[in-house]
């Protein structure tokens, strides 16, 4: 049987969108693993990895209930330590964060029992809950290749609670841990740092800046990631590896999306995809366009509804790739 472990927290989560709705709902890693239940409904097992607080562990259950593959043997609440979360959306993609609640680091431990999944996908949205010691002992004791989110190592928390960027300065002892790397746009250039900054430079994101794309992509590659992927909202996606030694660049056009709804959870939801397609096809442009569709789909609703199964997955796939 295939399975694939999810691995991150499930934050209970206040969104307001910036059409100016509240949500409520748990998130981050409730995204693929309900997006990989659908679609493993027969084919395969998912596994949640997460710490949740006790009063949120039979709420979180229930919602997992009505996904028969999905095995919820790994949401510990024994420390009473989980993520809760205030996201106030500017616009569609911009938003500013809060964080009153935080979860114990994942360790060796709690993926210990999970060694047998083909895929491990971890999907931090906080620097402090992966253990580098997690990802060097699924490496030494398990096959299961290593996706990873980088916006956990590129976010901060601060003493107010406040969520913000900063520079993954110590990424190269990450790396050769890790087998796919996953980040979006701002986050690659919170990886590709100067020696010095300009004070005027300093915090700023520039939306339109992808000129280091290929270099930071050299770097990654050598240092062991087997495959970097940067999510470039409606351009898609982009992926490098290598092949016969030589870097490749694959292009991968994202979906049409006509009503954006809600983003939360469309970057979990992309690495989700990537986990489908490696473990079933093992090529990095099909994974990329699972990954785009999640992503998309996340998109369309406040609820997990917007969630497809195989099928219509497929057929979603066919009618934008073909």
């Amino acid at each position: 049987m295939n399975k694939i472990a999810v691995v991150g927290p499930i934050p209970r989560d206040t969104i307001i969108t910036y059409k100016n709705e509240t949500i409520k709902k748990y998130g981050c890693a409730s995204h693929p693993a309900i997006a990989l239940a659908k679609l493993m409904e027969d084919k395969g097992e998912v596994i949640l990895i997460s710490h949740v607080h006790k009063k949120d562990h039979q709420p979180v259950l229930d919602l997992f209930a009505p996904y028969k593959n999905l095995n919820t043997s790994g949401i510990d609440s024994s420390g009473d330590r989980g993520t809760v979360i205030e996201l106030r959306f500017l616009d569609q993609n911009n938003r500013l964060e809060k964080q009153t609640a935080f979860m114990d680091p994942i360790l060796p431990k709690d993926v210990a029992p999970y060694l047998d999944a083909q895929a491990f996908v971890f999907v931090p949205i906080t620097d402090f809950e992966i253990s580098l010691s997690t990802l060097q002992y699924i490496k030494k004791n398990s096959d299961g290749i290593i996706i990873f989110d980088a916006h956990g190592p590129t976010t901060a928390l601060n003493i107010n609670g406040n969520r913000q960027r900063k520079f993954w300065i110590d990424k190269d002892e990450w790396l050769p841990y890790i087998d796919i790397l996953k980040m979006n746009l701002e986050e690659s250039q919170c990886c590709w740092f100067k020696n010095e900054y300009p004070l005027e430079e300093m915090g700023n994101y520039d939306e339109t800046s992808t000129a280091h794309l290929d270099d930071f992509a050299e770097d990654v590659l050598n240092k062991g990631v087997k495959i970097l992927y940067v999510t470039l909202d409606s351009r898609g996606c982009v992926a490098y590896f290598k092949k016969e030694g030589k870097i490749l660049k694959e292009w991968i056009n994202s979906l049409p999306v006509d009503n954006v709804i809600d983003t939360t959870g469309c970057g979990d939801s992309f690495a989700g995809g990537l986990a489908f397609g490696f473990t079933f096809y093992g090529d990095p442009v099909t994974a990329a366009k699972y990954a785009n569709t999640l992503g998309a789909l996340r998109t369309q609703g406040k609820t997990y509804e917007v969630f497809k199964n195989l099928e219509e997955t497929n057929a979603i796939i066919d009618q934008n790739y073909s």
